[in-house]
Parts: C-alpha cells; sequence; structure tokens
C-alpha cells in the first residue's frame, strides 16, 4: 500500500513539474511603472493644486471665524465652511480615485497585451518574486 501511493505521489510530483518547467513567467516592478507614468505626475500635479484649494477655503474660514464676535455667527460660519470643505474634499477624492483606477486599467492592459504578445503564462509584480521571471518592466508603454 505504501509503495503504491509512493509511486503515484512521485508520478503526479514529475507530472507537475514537467508542466511548471514549460511555464513562462514574467515580473513587472509596478512601483516603477506607476513612477514613471505622465498620467499619474499629471494627477498628482492636478491633485496637489486641488488640495491648494481646500486649505485656502480653511484659512479664509479661519478669518472670518476669528473676526466674528457673535457665538451664534461662529457657529453658523464653522457649519458652513465645515460643509463646503467636506463637500469640495469628498468630489476631490471621488475623482481622484476614478482617474487613478482609470489609469491602474492601462497599465494592467499594457502589461496584459505584453504577456499575450510575447506568450507569457504568467506575469507577477516583482515585489512577490522572490526569485526568477523575465523583468518586462521597460518594456511596458504606459503614458
Amino acid at each position: 500500500m505504501k509503495k503504491s501511493f509512493l509511486v503515484l505521489f512521485l508520478s503526479l510530483f514529475f507530472t507537475l513539474n514537467y508542466a511548471q518547467a514549460s511555464d513562462t513567467i514574467a515580473v513587472v516592478d509596478l512601483q516603477k511603472i506607476v513612477a514613471n507614468s505622465s498620467q499619474v505626475k499629471q494627477l498628482k500635479s492636478e491633485h496637489d493644486k486641488k488640495m491648494e484649494e481646500l486649505n485656502k477655503i480653511v484659512v479664509n474660514a479661519r478669518g472670518a471665524i476669528a473676526n466674528e464676535t457673535d457665538s451664534a455667527k461662529i457657529l453658523q460660519l464653522e457649519e458652513k465652511y465645515t460643509k463646503e470643505f467636506n463637500t469640495k474634499k469628498q468630489a476631490l477624492e471621488k475623482d481622484y480615485n476614478n482617474r487613478l483606477a482609470s489609469i491602474e486599467k492601462s497599465i494592467q492592459d499594457e502589461i496584459a497585451k505584453k504577456a499575450q504578445k510575447d506568450k507569457y503564462d504568467y506575469v507577477f509584480a516583482k515585489s512577490v518574486v522572490l526569485y526568477g521571471g523575465k523583468d518586462i518592466t521597460s518594456e511596458i508603454n504606459v503614458k
């Protein structure tokens, strides 16, 4: 019984190893691709400008509140500026996340095209692979 199990195990092991040996594997450095993407750089630049606009709302709110002496009006101003800030921040975050998701999708599409063109069975992020795989990072063309 033990011998038949051992023979079955060894034949299965060698079959799986043979199948895996024929697989072609590539790796990509996603951080490098994202860092070099002109779309990501533009998005970050636009996001920074919009964050400055949010900071101006805070500065204006502080000035308006500091000039007010009536406590009821202070509360109204705080509510007004808090609501304005939160509304704009949520819209900014939603837009940023949507555009970032679109950029990520385009990066994934480019990696998939490269994998199909060069007939890679698997493409892994370089950060999760300890050893092996052809690094195709420089071959991925992302704007």
